[in-house]
């Protein structure tokens, strides 16, 4: 009831504070609705789309018996968890909040195991953080690449701890409970035979044709990306509404990083700091391992019909943030240094659209960002290295444990 009366009047209070201020709100539903066209669309829709016809034709049981020994090692998850992975890691903001959710709502997770892969699956755009912030934000490429890695490191070493410390798999005995396709664990022979026999036991329950799936997966992705739309808009005005209310003793990105991860990113790229770069770089990073109040919105979008908990999940997030921030303080020099020898020193900044016209070039309005579109075959590209790398290296970890 309290929780219910609270949301009612933060709704009249910001119907009202938009009467108030038509312009400003309009300025920054713009933004938002920028944003959500120029990265996040391009970003998520091939993904969305793509997870629909895996599930429908059995591919994600396969890809599932193919990485088990790598999650079960690592993360005590299910091999069907690394595939959040790659989609997460590769679509962005919220792809792997999907597959994670879809996965739950099979029963091949546990509310547990479900809980954990959300944290590490709900990541943020890859390209946003390396052609975006880097390229364009800060200008330089390498640097993009380093937050990223921070970003993912702090991911993946808190999975790792939480594997450990959860209660239930502390003696990593937390079984996953019987799904569709899970009887391929106990099918004696081959890897290969194993995913064969998942593939096909799912297409067979799943029973849609080609056409049904595709019309399928096509209303339900632009569904959502019309909410993750709303969402991204509505924290965009929140934050310009809310911009002058803000104590003036506190960070200016400390709002929109709270708020809006791609708004948050951009303050936190452009802030005046005493330390320099290294600082800039660090508040990035937190911000982007938060995702903003947004991204936690439009996980609870995708997790609707399951037991996840975006509570849970906030909790997470912000540890995440810490890490990534303390991470990237501690590593800048050797990081930032191994990222300048691996990306060339001739590759382009690239200018956000109407950055280059601009009377400061140094100023990069968030409205201005450059967009993704063209880059949407790099992004299936990355998705389909990550889904080959992961496959690898469970093979090889397979191998080596049967040793």
């Amino acid at each position: 009831m309290i929780r219910t009366l609270l949301l009612a009047c933060l709704s009249i209070l910001l119907v009202a504070t938009i009467i108030y201020r038509p312009d400003d709100a309009f300025q920054a539903s713009l933004q938002g609705l920028t944003i959500w066209w120029n990265i996040v669309f391009p970003g998520l829709l091939p993904f969305l789309t793509l997870l629909e016809l895996m599930l429908a034709f059995g591919a994600v049981h396969a890809f599932g018996a193919l990485l088990d020994p790598l999650m079960r090692r690592l993360f005590r998850l299910p091999g069907e968890a690394g595939l959040a992975l790659a989609f997460g890691w590769s679509g962005g903001f919220p792809s792997g909040a999907e597959t994670a959710a879809a996965l739950r709502r099979s029963g091949t997770l546990t509310r547990s195991e479900g809980q954990r892969l959300l944290a590490m699956a709900h990541m943020p755009n890859p390209l946003f953080m390396l052609l975006v912030v880097g390229s364009g934000f800060l200008k330089r490429p390498e640097l993009g690449a380093a937050i990223a890695v921070a970003v993912w490191a702090s991911a993946i070493t808190v999975g790792f701890l939480h594997s450990r410390l959860s209660a239930g798999t502390i003696t990593g005995h937390e079984a996953s409970p019987p799904a569709s396709g899970s009887s391929h664990y106990r099918i004696a022979g081959s890897s290969l035979r194993k995913a064969a026999h998942a593939m096909a036991e799912a297409k067979q329950k799943d029973g849609r044709t080609f056409g049904k799936a595709l019309g399928d997966s096509v209303i339900a992705s632009v569904y959502k990306l019309m909410a993750v739309g709303g969402y991204m808009m509505i924290g965009a005005v929140l934050v310009r509404l809310l911009e002058p209310l803000m104590p003036g003793a506190l960070p200016g990105f400390i709002l929109p990083g709270l708020i809006e991860s791609h708004i948050g990113a951009y303050s936190a790229a452009v802030a005046k700091f005493d330390g320099g770069m290294t600082w800039n770089a660090a508040a990035t990073a937190a911000v982007l391992s938060w995702g903003g109040i947004s991204a936690l919105l439009q996980a609870g979008t995708v997790m609707a019909g399951t037991d996840l908990s975006t509570r849970s999940l906030a909790v997470i997030r912000l540890l995440q943030a810490a890490v990534a921030f303390t991470f990237t303080l501690l590593l800048w020099q050797p990081l930032s240094s191994l990222m300048t020898r691996i990306i060339p020193a001739s590759v382009p900044a690239l200018l956000p659209i109407g950055a280059a016209n601009s009377p400061n070039p140094t100023v990069i309005h968030a409205v201005e960002l450059h967009s993704l579109w063209p880059y949407a075959p790099f992004m299936l590209a990355a998705f389909i290295s990550a889904l080959a790398i992961l496959t690898l290296t469970s093979s090889g970890a397979s191998s080596l444990f049967k040793r």
